[in-house]
Formats: structure tokens, C-alpha cells, sequence
């Protein structure tokens, strides 16, 4: 039996890109799937019905079950419609996928406030609706997943995406209360940071040798190879994980860890600025993290 025989699916974002490629999995393991969409171009203009409907008759054609949405996470009203309308029209909602986001990207000392508060309202307020909305009834029925997008930009950080990263950070937080307080009711939330090509990924500058060699290899690293990771977790056989923080890159799956403790100094008379300066910080200075992104953390071949 396909793996989500029988289970209803929420994918936000799901019209394009790593949406799309997860849309079509739900399906073809079985799922009926609510494709939403509100079809903006990567930096979240001009809004279109045409990529949901698409991607809803892709998944028809191939014999399917999926139902189109046009709303906007950022809108609670309309991320309320998106469980509400896979509740009326499949009788259920199994799992969220929220994958749905766009960039603003800018350097930090030309980000507007609008900038800032359009990709929150997206990332971050998108994913706290549509997981509100699909509470109640993964509470009632005691079962249910949350599946967050977070990205290496918000785990690692990234020139230009003080607005994109902190979104991302902040979903893994949201993700982590969530699966505490939910786990009481077998609900479960996860995140996955992808490695994939996408429109979005598509702004990433080629004005260097370097640049371009990035993006060359990030063309590689196809959508469609997030989503069998998304379908698992979508799906019973992750009813043992949650609270975890996953990526895909190519045909690798990483589990990425969380901050923990890991030095300590204790100063029995307590600590000034100066004795910070001159005791702890030569003690700790090998522990410090330096400024580090994922090409230089990560930085072999995709495989």
C-alpha cells in the first residue's frame, strides 16, 4: 500500500518548485493534497491562480486526488481556508507542509522595514496560521504532522537575508514549542532545510568565478529530491521523529543540531567587563564560531 493511503495533505507553496515536486509525491503515494498557492513571482508580486490549478491537473491526469487553494499564509483568513478546505472537500487533514515563501533580499544597511516585515508575514506568520488552523483538528483526532521549511540561511546565516534568515531561525523555534506541547496528542513538527534549485535560489548573484561555480552546483541538487523526506514525515513510518531538524542535498540527508551548551567559567566573586575580557574570553576563544556559511560548512560536491 502507498505510504499515505488515505491521508489528507496541506502543501503550501505548492505551485511551483519544491511545493510542486512534493504535491506530485503526496499523490503518487496515495494522498489527496491541497495545493496552495497565491502564485506570486519570487519576490511575492502579481499574484496567480495559474500555478495551483496547474499543478492540481498535473496530479488529476495522473489519476489523483487534489484540490487547489489561492490564498495567502499571511492572511489568517486565508490560511484558515487552506485546512478548512481540504477538511470539507476530503473529510480529514493528516499532515502541513509549509513550504510557502519568497525573497526580498537586500544587504542589511539597505533593508526597509517593508522588506523586513513581508518576508516574516510570509515565512514565519505563514507557518504559525496554517499550523493554527490544522491544530484543532490534529488535536481532536490525536494525530497529525507539521512539516516547517527552514533554510541553512536561518541555521547558518547569509550575507543579504537578515529578514529570509531570521523568518527561517524563528520557524525552527515555532517548530520546536510546537512538537513539545503537541506530543501529548501523538502530533508531531519537524523542520527540513533544502538544497534544491529554485526560482528563488535562481537570485543568488554570478558576478564572481566563485559565485558561478555555487550555482553550477546548485543546479544539481533538483527539487524532486526533497520530497521523499516530506512524504516520510507526512506519513506514519515518522511516528517515532519529531522535534528534528532535517536537510536534503542531492541524495544526502543531514540531521542538523540544536544550540546546546558547551563551555562554561565560573568566577565564585562574579564577573566585570574586565575580567570578562581578560579571563574568559582567551578561555573560550577556541569554541567561538566564526563567520561561517554553508558553502564554507558545508563544502564538498553534492553526491
Amino acid at each position: 500500500m502507498a505510504v499515505l493511503e488515505g491521508k489528507v495533505v496541506a502543501v503550501t507553496g505548492a505551485g511551483r518548485g519544491i511545493g510542486r515536486e512534493i504535491a506530485l509525491a503526496v499523490a503518487k503515494e496515495g494522498g489527496a493534497v491541497l495545493v496552495n498557492d497565491f502564485g506570486t513571482s519570487a519576490d511575492g508580486e502579481k499574484a496567480s491562480d495559474a500555478p495551483a490549478a496547474g499543478v492540481v491537473k498535473e496530479i488529476e491526469a495522473a489519476g489523483g486526488k487534489a484540490l487547489a487553494n489561492f490564498a495567502s499564509v499571511a492572511d489568517p483568513a486565508g490560511a484558515i481556508s487552506i485546512v478548512e478546505d481540504a477538511v470539507s472537500h476530503f473529510g480529514r487533514i493528516d499532515a502541513v507542509v509549509n513550504n510557502a515563501g519568497f525573497l526580498r533580499d537586500r544587504i542589511w544597511h539597505k533593508m526597509s522595514a517593508v522588506d523586513w516585515q513581508q518576508v516574516i508575514d510570509v515565512h514565519l506568520n505563514g507557518a504559525f496560521h496554517v499550523s493554527k488552523a490544522a491544530t484543532p483538528y490534529f488535536k481532536e483526532q490525536r494525530s497529525g504532522s507539521f512539516v516547517q521549511f527552514t533554510s541553512t540561511s536561518g541555521l547558518l546565516g547569509n550575507f543579504g537575508q537578515a529578514n529570509y534568515s531570521a523568518a527561517k531561525l524563528g520557524i525552527v523555534g515555532l517548530s520546536q514549542s510546537i512538537a513539545l506541547d503537541m506530543e501529548r496528542y501523538g502530533v508531531r513538527s519537524n523542520c527540513v532545510a533544502p538544497f534544491a534549485w529554485s526560482r528563488m535560489i535562481a537570485t543568488i548573484p554570478t558576478d564572481s568565478p566563485e559565485q558561478k561555480e555555487r550555482v553550477e552546483k546548485l543546479k544539481t541538487m533538483s527539487a524532486d529530491k526533497v520530497a521523499p523526506l516530506v512524504v516520510f514525515l507526512a506519513s506514519d513510518l515518522s511516528r517515532e521523529v519529531t522535534n528534528q531538524i532535517l536537510s536534503v542535498r542531492k541524495n544526502e540527508i543531514f540531521l542538523f543540531s540544536k544550540p546546546r551548551p558547551i563551555r562554561s567559567m565560573h568566577r565564585s566573586e562574579g564577573w566585570t567587563a574586565e575580567t570578562i575580557a581578560r579571563d574568559l574570553v582567551p578561555a573560550f576563544k577556541s569554541d567561538f564560531y566564526g563567520m561561517d556559511r554553508s558553502p564554507t560548512l558545508i563544502d564538498w560536491d553534492p553526491i
